[in-house]
């Protein structure tokens, strides 16, 4: 299948969304719950698989279905199809504050490896597959597991990522050490390994964990200063106590209610 050759913008800074515009007959391909808005004339059809499947009859949609079921997502997915006359939009939202990154399939050599829940949407004909950890030591202690997604092809596909986007370009032997949470996407040149920080001080006092990713050139990186699960430990152990959270309010609480006198 051919990749749809698509027409997008997006808004915003730090709630982002990505509008695409489809010509007559082309589709686009999003992340379950990933949908703000669609124009009339689009219609959708859930697919089960990651739409690269879908003229690969049963069985193809079934190994599709199984690659998204190892990384955790969902077995179907949606594709979004203009079948008006004329050009017709579609928008996908980000899931939480940070920045939305296009990536250009054709121009990274075909293939990106990205975290396992960064994927957005895409032109349709994007493969969305697996990508093993070479070595058990990524699997085990690199923060996001063993399995990471693999997109394929040559249109363009959309992930999103935490707080504020930095992307850099790292020569051959150059080495970076990098929070094994901040890893959002690579390409496969990239060796990534894992590198236990050295000292027992300061991996259980320094805040920062036990291990460190090894990105090693050559090839492109992109990471993220806020992931998801830093900003969900942060919520859990800001909420009260009493909802089941870590935080400690119904201390503050009890401290002002003795210092301002109890109802």
């Amino acid at each position: 299948m051919g990749m749809d050759v698509i027409d997008y913008q997006i808004y915003g800074s730090e709630m982002q969304f990505v509008e695409i515009e489809l010509d007559p007959g082309e589709s686009a391909l999003g992340e379950a719950g990933s949908l703000m808005y669609m124009e009339d004339g689009i219609a959708m059809d859930t697919i089960l698989g990651d739409g690269s499947a879908q003229q690969s009859g049963f069985f193809g949609k079934l190994v599709g279905a199984g690659k998204r079921l190892l990384t955790g997502e969902s077995l179907f997915m949606t594709v979004y199809e203009n079948r008006a006359s004329g050009k017709k939009k579609v928008a996908f939202a980000a899931p939480y504050p940070g920045r939305i990154l296009t990536l250009d399939l054709a121009q990274l050599g075909g293939t990106v490896i990205c975290q396992k829940d960064a994927f957005l949407c895409a032109a349709r004909g994007v493969s969305i597959g697996i990508a093993f950890q070479k070595r058990l030591g990524a699997g085990f202690f690199g923060g996001e597991g063993f399995i990471m997604e693999k997109l394929e092809g040559d249109g363009l596909a959309f992930a999103h990522a935490g707080g504020t986007l930095h992307t850099r370009d790292l020569a051959s032997g150059e080495t970076l050490r990098v929070d094994t949470g901040c890893v959002v996407a690579l390409q496969p040149s990239v060796d990534f390994d894992i590198e236990y920080v050295g000292k027992i001080k300061t991996a259980l006092f320094g805040g920062e964990g036990v291990f460190f990713a090894r990105l090693t050139g050559p090839g492109r990186i992109v990471l993220q200063s806020l992931p998801f699960s830093r900003l969900a430990s942060r919520i859990f152990a800001a909420a009260p106590a009493s909802k089941g959270g870590g935080g400690s309010s119904s201390d503050e609480r009890s401290l002002f209610g003795g210092l301002l006198g109890d109802d």
